[in-house]
């Protein structure tokens, strides 16, 4: 069954002037969640996936990699030593374990599954204990990235708030990444057995996954041509995320409020990816995916 997107982390250097950011961008955000593994984060949910913010803020805490194990928390830290982005991919998951060995089976993941609680604030301020199992991919030629599932083990109504659910940008999911690449073709059949789906492939572009979960893997031209100003340099990395809002007039108007710079074209807003730590942000009209 094709995989649909959970969330993105956005790995930042300082929580607190990216949630900043965020807000400024027109996006609501949770309270602060704490990892007990050294890092933090705030989230922008969605219907149903979400932003995740995170950085580092317990260097002391984060374990080390080891043989068959997956570090989430040393990654981030690797990553945050070239720059701030787009660290991961995560997809949902219902069985992370199942995950982790049909991944290992299929050659792109021998790590072990990583269970993890912590607590999360909701609306009234009181907290909830949220339970989350994750199987990990990666792939030699994407040295910096990652990608995972992600099970939450919890009842769902303890981690899908309405009342963080509503954001001024009118926001309501993330419907597309886009990665560089400098051969997108190089990269399909890890993409095709980490998605469990075939990939379309064109000119300068592969794209992988459903109308709504899909991640487009271009060349550096394409990604010039879609993300102008954007370098597109050295191996496979995340630059933009593709997000339906229900009114794309009403996100002008929030963005113009705010003072945020964008380019509109064909339909799809632009906003630079300075404007969200390395991120470019792309909306789009929900009827026009």
């Amino acid at each position: 069954m094709p995989r649909h997107i959970d969330h993105l982390v956005i790995c930042v250097r300082d929580l607190a002037q990216a949630a900043l950011s965020l807000r400024t961008l027109g996006f609501a955000l949770t309270p602060t969640g704490i990892h007990p593994f050294g890092t933090s984060n705030r989230l922008a949910m969605f219907g149903n996936n979400f932003l995740e913010l995170l950085a580092i803020t317990d260097a002391a805490a984060i374990p080390a990699a080891a043989p068959g194990r997956f570090s989430f928390a040393a990654h981030q830290q690797n990553f945050l030593a070239a720059a701030e982005g787009m660290s991961m991919l995560a997809w949902h998951g219902t069985d992370a374990h199942a995950d982790a060995a049909r991944f290992a089976a299929n050659g792109i993941g021998a790590y072990a599954p990583f269970d993890f609680g912590r607590n999360a604030v909701l609306p009234g301020g009181g907290t909830a204990r949220v339970e989350f199992s994750l199987a990990f991919a990666t792939h030699p030629a994407m040295p910096g990235i990652a990608f995972f599932t992600c099970q939450q083990r919890h009842p769902p109504e303890l981690f899908w708030k309405p009342d963080y659910q509503h954001h001024p940008n009118g926001a309501m999911r993330v419907v597309e990444v886009v990665m560089s690449a400098p051969e997108p073709w190089e990269n399909r059949d890890f993409l095709e057995r980490m998605t469990e789906s075939t990939a379309e492939l064109s000119p300068g572009r592969l794209t992988v996954g459903a109308k709504g979960d899909r991640i487009s893997v271009l060349s550096p031209l394409e990604i010039t041509r879609r993300l102008p100003g954007f370098a597109a340099d050295g191996p496979p990395r995340f630059c933009a995320a593709r997000l339906a809002v229900a009114d794309l007039n009403a996100t002008k108007r929030e963005l113009q409020r705010n003072g945020i710079g964008f380019q509109v074209s064909d339909g799809v807003l632009l906003t630079p990816p300075a404007a969200s730590h390395g991120l470019a942000l792309e909306f789009v009209e929900q009827g026009t995916i």
